[in-house]
């Protein structure tokens, strides 16, 4: 048997994320469909990761067996034909057999996008905001988050996780150039929320992007923000927000 990784990219709007559920399409299932069309057997994909309904991903790793030699180029073109168009395979290639799409990897990354003002052309991948955040700030507080510590606090109830302990190596926001404006003074102020590290759990982008806000807002300080981080629950951390300004943006393997 040979060992083979997909990379592909996604648009989550339509799917109730990537795992396979029971009562709505995801973009698993689209993937295993048409593989197994083409390989002309039953087959099975195992994720880098989970992303939630509604979530995007940029790059996404899968990785399957097959016991005959593939061309993985005119795999990849097969499967472009046949897929949704809001999926799209980068690549198919051959890997080592040790090689594991979501244990091996050593990092991954996610982007989350802001704005501040009305704008229709950034509302489906760009949470609006209709209040000022104080972006120096949240960016104080982001600096927090980086090592290796427990985030308890930022993981959805009832997740299946054995531990919730991370290791952070980058968090922070940036600014963005909006490349759409309705007109020169309506254009909004864009930002972006970057964070890596070697697992995620459940829900936690989306939680500690709503825990900055407060802070953005000024309803917390940053050492109380901290002390959440610490010792805190789910329950004390921010809102969860909305997940189609999320990105799954990069997943790393050893070289």
């Amino acid at each position: 048997m040979q060992r083979y990784f997909i990379k592909f990219s996604y648009d989550g709007t339509n799917y109730h994320g990537w795992q396979i559920q029971p009562n709505g399409i995801s973009v698993q299932e689209v993937l295993e469909k048409a593989l197994s069309t083409l390989l002309r057997t039953k087959m099975s994909v195992t994720g880098a990761g989970r992303t939630d309904a509604g979530v995007h991903a940029r790059l996404m790793v899968a990785h399957f067996d097959w016991e005959a030699p593939i061309n993985g180029q005119q795999l990849a073109y097969k499967l472009n034909r046949m897929l949704p168009r809001d999926v799209s395979v980068i690549s198919v290639e051959a890997v080592e057999n040790e090689l594991h799409a979501r244990f091996s990897a050593t990092s991954r990354t996610y982007h989350y996008y802001m704005h501040h003002g009305r704008n229709p052309f950034s509302r489906a991948y760009s949470c609006e905001m209709p209040y000022e955040l104080d972006f120096e700030r949240m960016n104080e507080a982001a600096k927090y988050l980086v090592g290796e510590r427990d985030f308890k606090c930022f993981c959805k109830a009832g997740g299946d996780n054995k531990t919730t302990i991370c290791n952070l190596t980058e968090a922070g926001w940036q600014r963005c150039n909006t490349e759409i404006a309705i007109h020169e003074a309506e254009k909004a102020e864009e930002w972006c929320f970057v964070i890596t590290a070697n697992r995620f759990l459940r829900n936690m982008v989306r939680a500690v992007v709503g825990t900055l806000v407060e802070v953005g807002r000024g309803r917390i300080t940053i050492d109380e923000f901290r002390k959440i981080v610490d010792n805190g629950t789910r329950s004390d951390a921010g809102e969860s927000m909305p997940g189609n300004a999320l990105f799954l943006w990069d997943v790393t393997y050893p070289k």
